[in-house]
């Protein structure tokens, strides 16, 4: 599972990369930090929810 949120979020980011999404918030190219701030945060609690059940 967070394998695959990885590779989807990496994914979104080389996406905003190239073409900006134009979703609230992620209207720059420069904006590509954002996700890899929604990835890191989404990665953590996916792994602290695994340890503790």
């Amino acid at each position: 599972m967070t394998k695959l949120i990885g590779l989807l979020l990496l994914l979104a980011m080389i996406v905003q990369i190239i073409k900006p999404l134009g979703l609230p918030g992620l209207r720059r190219r420069a904006d590509f930090w954002k996700l890899a701030v929604v990835a890191f945060l989404s990665w953590t609690v996916i792994l602290l929810l695994r340890d503790f059940t």
